[in-house]
């Protein structure tokens, strides 16, 4: 017998930012494609690590994470959101954002059961579904304004033909169990409005759906307000929110998130991922505990200066001719080529870094529908202002 992928992970391969990221290596382009900073954040949250590495111990953590950190996650919801949290039973400390999403779907997905997400999608949801065994079914968000189709995801949940991708090919998983979403959002930049997201909780509440959601760009949100799904009526109960310190403070490499929500469902995470890294990061978690207690400055200055980039970026998208779907928060901005004429974004990504020095990464790849996203590129921001200049100054070279 062959051995090989299990069945659930096959086609999922390579991520295309390992596969761009090789791509701009290989023809020295400038990176626009997989959404980290080429600056460090704070420089006293730096020396925090420092300081806490050199100090020690530099031994396994607490499981549910340092009484430091955990105590900061539950300051922090309360700072900003109003939310009462206990430090010790509704916060669970993971390695990354990543990991907590992954933690929260082993741990709340019996095998068959039907989780819905919305489309364009981060591709770790679709592996972290699979890998617990769950069966996924999407709702689009259509460009140009991604909006919120309330009947699709009622028709999505209830597993009827009209809604998903999953649904659309009879999975047979019935009504669904788990709801993940994203705000603001990634690839699309949306952030779902306090409507959309009371419609929301309104099919949360009526299907007993557990929320899992994904919040880690909750400090930037340019254009409206970011609301916690947690603080909607009903949904404290039933949702897990996951944050990390990686996009917030521009420590995308340090990995370090966390998990909120009621005991019962916070439990559930710690046990899946007690066995998958048990714990990490001890040095880094006493420095974000540090940076969660920044004062409100750090915060709005963080987000006003992504802000310029992302305006920055998008004139540039658009002195190319790239029709472009400005976002409302996060990291990346979305250029249509179809504006210069290309029909398939998936070749014009793999063409760009040899053709004007610069790496995008196509939308399609975030998608079930693959005529969603064709044509759609994201670009991300997160950049040094002189790099997004020499980036649209490269890209300009797409209107000859």
């Amino acid at each position: 017998m062959p051995h090989e992928t299990a069945a659930r992970l096959r086609g999922f391969g390579t991520t295309i930012f390992a596969e761009m990221t090789a791509l701009a290596t290989e023809a020295g382009a400038i990176n626009l494609g997989q959404g980290f900073p080429d600056e460090d954040g704070p420089r006293e949250i730096l020396e925090a690590a420092s300081e806490a590495l050199l100090a020690g111990p530099n031994q396994y953590t607490p499981g549910r994470g340092t009484p430091e950190l955990r105590a900061a996650v539950v300051a922090h919801a309360a700072r900003w959101y109003g939310r009462e949290l206990d430090p010790d039973t509704q916060v669970q400390v993971t390695v990354g954002a990543t990991e907590g999403i992954a933690a929260a779907l082993l741990g709340v997905c019996e095998p068959g059961d039907a989780v819905v997400t919305f489309e364009p999608y981060y591709d770790s949801y679709a592996a972290g579904i699979a890998m617990s065994g769950g069966v996924r079914r999407t709702v689009a968000l259509r460009p140009p304004s991604f909006g919120l189709d309330v009947e699709a995801l009622r028709a999505a949940v209830r597993g009827d033909a009209v809604g998903g991708r999953s649904a659309r090919r009879g999975d047979g998983a019935g009504p669904a169990r788990v709801l993940v979403l994203n705000s603001p959002h990634n690839p699309t930049g949306k952030v779902f409005t306090r409507a959309e997201l009371e419609a929301i909780a309104e099919v949360c509440r009526e299907h007993d759906l557990v929320a899992i959601c994904d919040e880690v760009y909750e400090h930037l949100a340019f254009d409206g307000e970011h609301v916690p799904l947690a603080t909607l009526p009903g949904m404290a109960e039933r949702t897990l929110t996951v944050s990390s310190a990686g996009k917030t403070f521009a420590l995308t490499g340090w990995k370090v998130g966390w998990v909120t929500g009621p005991p019962a469902l916070v439990t559930a995470v710690a046990t899946a991922k007690q066995f998958l890294t048990f714990s990490g990061h001890g040095p880094l978690q006493h420095a974000v505990a540090r940076a969660l207690a920044l004062d409100d400055a750090y915060f709005s200055v963080a987000r006003d200066r992504l802000r310029t980039r992302r305006d920055r970026l998008c004139d540039g998208l658009e002195a190319a001719g790239l029709t472009t779907l400005r976002p409302e928060g996060g990291y990346f901005a979305i250029g249509d080529v179809a504006s210069i004429g290309e029909d398939d974004g998936a070749a014009f990504c793999r063409a760009l870094p040899a053709r004007c020095g610069v790496v995008g990464v196509p939308v399609s790849v975030f998608c079930d529908d693959p005529d969603l996203g064709r044509t759609l590129v994201r670009f991300a921001y997160c950049k040094r202002e002189d790099v997004i200049d020499e980036a649209a100054s490269r890209l300009a070279g797409l209107r000859g």
